[in-house]
């Protein structure tokens, strides 16, 4: 896809290709990456690369049981799986992510709904569904907050961001993102701690919301 102008910065997509992201920022990272051109061809320069440094790196021994595991994976005959393909503004891995059902909305509000894919103890991924010309609470974070956007797109304090584009969002960043154009604006949400509301009603509601 072009025209995607905020990618994926490369401290997280190494994270993402050595496997040390948390299932909520892998789902995200991995949607991007589906969704960009400029993000595909990073995370093959990030697989290359960690490939050479496995491969010039010291040796390790490892013990039997280990070794006779990874032969019998080897060995097995590898399972056939149907490729999961886009379906409207839902890209394969996100598809899968979902079992290839629609999203099941909840409304937070203002006409403002989500779907809730993942939640494990503070972490989080979800799906945000924003109509034209509303707004998120204005909000700070406590962890680290990624949003995609799947459809229309949102204005905030530091900048415009269209579909494919990835806002990464920390502790520094307090902003309130407005739903811009004539489609409601859609996004994939993973963040690792609650967010910080500045009002009064969304803290009181941010319990029953999980967010």
């Amino acid at each position: 896809m072009k025209n995607i102008s905020h990618h994926i910065p490369d401290a997280l997509m190494a994270a993402y290709v050595s496997g040390n992201l948390p299932h909520a920022y892998a789902l995200v990272v991995a949607t991007h990456i589906s969704m960009c051109d400029t993000c595909r061809a990073s995370h093959a320069a990030h697989a290359s690369l960690g490939g050479v440094l496995l491969e010039t790196g010291p040796e390790r021994a490892v013990s039997t049981d280990l070794r006779g595991r990874v032969l019998d994976m080897l060995d097995a005959a590898p399972r056939e799986q149907a490729p999961i393909r886009r379906a409207g503004i839902f890209p394969g891995p996100l598809m899968e992510a979902m079992n290839s059902t629609p999203p099941r909305w909840r409304p937070l509000g203002a006409g403002i709904r989500q779907s809730i894919l993942h939640h494990e103890n503070t972490s989080s991924v979800r799906l945000l569904y924003i109509p034209a010309g509303e707004a998120v609470p204005e909000h700070g974070h406590g962890g680290l907050e990624l949003t995609l956007v799947l459809q229309g797109a949102f204005e905030d304090e530091t900048g415009y961001f269209g579909v494919g584009d990835l806002e990464v969002a920390d502790g520094d960043l307090d902003h309130q993102p407005v739903a811009t154009g004539d489609v409601p604006c859609i996004c994939l949400v993973a963040t690792d701690e609650p967010l910080s509301f500045k009002r009064l009603l969304p803290r009181l509601l941010q319990p029953v919301f999980r967010i």
